[in-house]
């Protein structure tokens, strides 16, 4: 069981993060997803942060961010411009649960314009949420994305 074992590890390392007290929680993992990308594309800094635990880890771009607070000094403000400037299709989702550790998958095409340049992008993403008693919380991330041929 490929899946199970894959679960299992994305459980073993959100419980290995110290897993703490967010400060919003979704009602299910694709809504909460969904709301931290439309946080994103409306640059509210504050609902983005909301969707996001204490302790998430971001990948992007083969850089890492270890806490809410890191991404929000650091790559935020440059994924809300991105994200304000294009516009972003979900070609394909899938969403698997187990307990309370749950895995979003998505793909996208990204298309439009940004510090003058045409962009179009096929993105995969991958986030990890964990359920708190306040509701889903992302507590990983991981983007990445190629030139649309």
């Amino acid at each position: 069981m490929k899946s199970t074992s894959v679960l299992l590890c994305l459980l073993v390392t959100s419980i290995s993060l110290g897993l703490s007290q967010t400060a919003h929680a979704g009602s299910d993992p694709l809504s909460t997803v969904a709301a931290f990308h439309e946080a994103l594309s409306k640059g509210d800094k504050a609902a983005a942060l909301a969707e996001l635990h204490d302790n998430v880890l971001i990948y992007e771009s083969g850089h890492v961010e270890r806490s809410r607070n890191e991404y929000a000094s650091h790559h935020l403000g440059s994924d809300m411009a991105f994200s304000q400037a294009v516009s972003r299709k979900l070609l394909k989702s899938d969403v698997r649960t187990h307990g309370d550790l749950a895995v979003v998958t998505q793909e996208t095409e990204t298309t439009g314009r940004y510090k003058d340049k045409d962009v179009h992008l096929i993105g995969v993403e991958t986030t990890v949420l964990t359920r708190t008693d306040g509701g889903w919380s992302i507590s990983h991330v991981h983007w990445s994305s190629r030139k649309a041929h």
